[in-house]
């Protein structure tokens, strides 16, 4: 499809979805559709002839299509991506084979600050050893001497997930500082970020401003991650309390509230919906409750909680449509039974 096909496709499946609960706003569209992404992950592999290959699995399967480039890939990303697919050849790092448990290289992931240059490569493997690695280090920053740095993810699991739990700092300090909205995020390999910071600071402006901030609002911040939206919206609120479950994720956004010099933020490892029964429990007045869940939504006892809370305005970003229509089914319901008037304001967030 092209670009405008697209955008009429997502459009309609969005109107259709959302047409219990009103007419939603055209999409937001991007002025420059490409070369966006500032996250690429490439996986490793042996085709047919036994030679080292990356790229992305193909549809329902564990087959590698080997990929230059894309896009909507950072262009200096896929062009580090290539350099590593070479140099694990030249230094004969065999992939990991998912079925024999043999081999080294599963992955490589390459994150890339739009705004500030920085670049982080991620090397994932499925054990420590990495023999040769000054030297590949070496030989990858002569190539690339614009890498900020470069780590080592060690994966032993079995299922889908990128990464691993242990990670050694090859070169660098370990993480990159990227501009959004006006504040610097650092970012770690295992730290959720947009994907695509030209849209998101138009969909963050756009939720900040919908939530109707004036400077005393106290404002609850749900799956905050690494503190973006919540940071983002201090600059107008009165109070932000952010809650995640990922502990890693809470010690980014509390880095990233100090690297900003922000007061008005605190931020807590917690089960949202968990946290936010007990604000409930304790009579706390909440003004907005941002919340941001990953694609399968938010579930009954979350929602739940957001219902006993009793915010005055709820804006809820999302990157699903189907269970945000599910989600907010749920709201408006309960909401009415409990003759609530609270204002549910809500973004899809894959902006095209």
């Amino acid at each position: 499809m092209t670009y405008e096909a697209q955008t009429r496709f997502k459009q309609k499946v969005v109107d259709d979805l959302m047409k219990p609960f009103g007419k939603p706003e055209p999409i937001i569209t991007m002025d420059h559709p490409y070369d966006y992404r500032n996250k690429n992950v490439m996986t490793f592999g042996l085709n047919k002839k036994r030679q080292i290959i990356s790229g992305l699995y193909a549809p329902n399967s564990h087959r590698i299509i080997p990929m230059m480039g894309s896009i909507i890939h950072d262009p200096k990303a896929d062009e580090i991506i290539q350099t590593v697919t070479d140099l694990a050849k030249s230094f004969k790092l065999q992939p990991y084979n998912e079925d024999t448990g043999q081999g080294f290289l599963r992955h490589v992931m390459v994150k890339v600050g739009k705004k500030s240059g920085e670049i982080m490569v991620v090397i994932v493997a499925a054990s420590p050893m990495f023999k040769g690695k000054k030297n590949f280090v070496k030989a990858l920053r002569k190539d690339h001497p614009e890498i900020s740095t470069i780590l080592l993810n060690i994966n032993q699991r079995n299922d889908s997930m990128v990464l691993g739990d242990q990670e050694k700092v090859l070169f660098g300090k370990g993480t990159i500082i990227d501009t959004l909205c006006g504040l610097e995020f650092e970012i770690s390999a295992k730290s959720f970020y947009q994907i695509n910071p030209v849209q998101t600071e138009k969909l963050y402006n756009e939720a900040i401003e919908m939530a109707g901030l004036i400077g005393k609002e106290k404002v609850v911040d749900a799956y905050c991650g690494i503190g973006t939206i919540g940071l983002v919206a201090s600059k107008k609120a009165g109070k932000v309390i952010g809650v995640e479950l990922n502990n890693d994720a809470v010690r980014d956004a509390i880095r990233n509230s100090k690297r900003n010099g922000i007061q008005n933020a605190r931020f807590y490892q917690a089960d949202a919906g968990e946290y936010m029964t007990q604000l409930a429990a304790q009579g706390e007045n909440i003004d907005v409750v941002f919340l941001d869940p990953p694609r399968s939504g938010s579930d009954e006892a979350f929602l739940s909680s957001l219902v006993k809370l009793k915010p005055s305005r709820v804006v809820y970003i999302s990157c699903n449509p189907e269970t945000q229509a599910r989600d907010l089914k749920y709201l408006t319901k309960k909401a009415m039974k409990l003759n609530e008037c609270s204002q549910l304001i809500c973004f899809h967030r894959r902006v095209i």
